[in-house]
């Protein structure tokens, strides 16, 4: 009897190709926007459109603008869909180690070594990246499944010094809500706890009423 043993580049390739992304023919959408951070209530519109650009309208207060886009560009910038080769061409993949839970470790070389994936039930559950000079650290505790691949339910996120290994701010953990607009899944709720000196800072993103737009003529 053979044993076939799929290679660690073919595990993280079937993980990372079951994400859920938005097609090509996403058309874009517009949504109400209410942002809460400790006991401030800021409400506008935010557009996202066709090419996945943001922009936040009807907020006054600059900082209230820059959270609400800077979450409306991370929504945007994880729904492309991108081909597995465009992104991984140049690195390698090989096994590390399995923990308790059955995530199994893709340590990577070439231009991304140094960085660490973990994958359980084929969905990538940690990640160890190395972003704009920051480890960024995420593990992902519960998913969603659409059908059409998963989207994250429930993670964290930590950022350490590349150099020193010292922790960079506090710990972030987050809780995203989905629901289904036509043909698309699109984040409806994510809640922030960010805990920094032993006190926790809570940031509340609620998106309504959210309509997609009419799709551009070709």
């Amino acid at each position: 009897m053979t044993v076939t043993t799929i290679s660690a580049q073919e595990l993280f390739r079937a993980a990372y190709e079951n994400r859920y992304t938005w097609d090509k023919n996403f058309p874009g959408y517009t949504a109400d926007v209410t942002y809460k951070q400790d006991g401030q209530v800021f409400t506008g519109k935010v557009i996202i459109d066709g090419n996945l650009k943001a922009e936040v309208l009807d907020i006054e207060d600059e900082q209230a603008k820059k959270a609400i886009h800077n979450q409306a560009w991370e929504i945007a910038i994880h729904r492309v869909r991108r081909a597995f080769e465009d992104t991984h061409s140049a690195n390698t993949f090989r096994y590390g180690t399995t923990d308790s839970t059955g995530a199994v470790e893709i340590l990577m070389g070439g231009k991304a070594e140094g960085d660490k994936y973990k994958v359980r039930n084929n969905e990538v559950c940690h990640v160890h990246r190395l972003i704009h000079g920051t480890y960024v650290t995420i593990d992902t505790f519960s998913s969603h499944d659409t059908g059409a691949g998963y989207l994250s339910h429930s993670y964290d996120s930590v950022y350490h010094d590349p150099k020193t290994g010292a922790q960079k701010g506090g710990r972030s953990e987050f809780v995203d809500e989905y629901e289904k607009v036509g043909e698309y899944f699109i984040l409806n709720r994510r809640e922030i706890r960010t805990e920094i000196e032993g006190k926790v800072s809570v940031q509340e993103f609620i998106f309504s009423n959210i309509q997609l737009l009419a799709p551009v003529a070709a």
